[in-house]
């Protein structure tokens, strides 16, 4: 995956690779997909609930580049918003500090600890909540990574990072999204499109929610 998907991709951090090619992803998904976990393709994982649609992981390349640009750091506090079975929050907690995983649908987010307890990760703890508000009482956080595509990125989000702080998503409807990295100076978010890509939808959020205006 690494070396046929990732590298050749634009994915130079070695701290985002390290922990890709260390982190078992056949584990975080179900038996009956094991063989597909590596598919260069959103992978779905569950069908839909009433918390939303079918939830999927997202493609390596298009996570692998995406959590390269929230640039996050040894000592970073990370909300890793939507982590279904725990993957996402696995591949950050290589790279950062601790992980508020937060995931809605109660029983994806029973599975993802207890995977993550037997896959020895000790520094991502899954809390529940819908996904649009985030973990206000976690944070501020240095980084917020949206694992799926929204239709806008919710005020209530950007307001939980830090000063400096960084989230990544995929913003777009249908078959165009592309990945925004919003940075956060004061109360100013500055904004940066910095790829295309195409991802499953995360459940929750709405394009008629309040964001802020840049």
């Amino acid at each position: 995956m690494v070396e046929s998907q990732i590298r050749p991709n634009g994915v130079t951090d070695r701290k985002v690779i390290t922990a890709l090619a260390e982190v078992p992803r056949e584990a975080y998904v179900p038996k009956a997909v094991k063989q597909l976990a590596y598919m260069d393709d959103d992978l779905a994982i569950t069908a839909a609930s009433e918390t939303g649609g079918p939830r999927h992981l997202i493609a390596p390349m298009n996570f692998a580049r995406l959590i390269q640009l929230a640039d996050i750091g040894a000592h970073d506090l990370v909300l890793d918003v939507g982590c279904a079975l725990g993957y996402s929050s696995a591949v950050l907690g290589h790279i950062a500090d601790a992980v508020v995983s937060l995931e809605c649908d109660d029983e994806l987010a029973r599975q993802a600890g207890d995977i993550m307890v037997e896959q020895n990760v000790d520094n991502a703890a899954v809390v529940t909540g819908p996904l649009n508000q985030g973990y206000k009482s976690e944070g501020p956080y240095d980084a917020i990574v949206l694992n799926g595509a929204v239709p806008a990125v919710p005020r209530a989000l950007l307001e939980q990072l830090k000063e400096g702080g960084r989230l990544v998503g995929i913003i777009g409807e249908g078959a165009l999204g592309r990945a925004h990295l919003f940075i956060r100076h004061d109360d100013v978010f500055a904004e940066k499109v910095a790829f295309d890509a195409t991802v499953a939808p995360l459940p929750g959020f709405s394009s008629g929610e309040p964001v802020f205006v840049f």
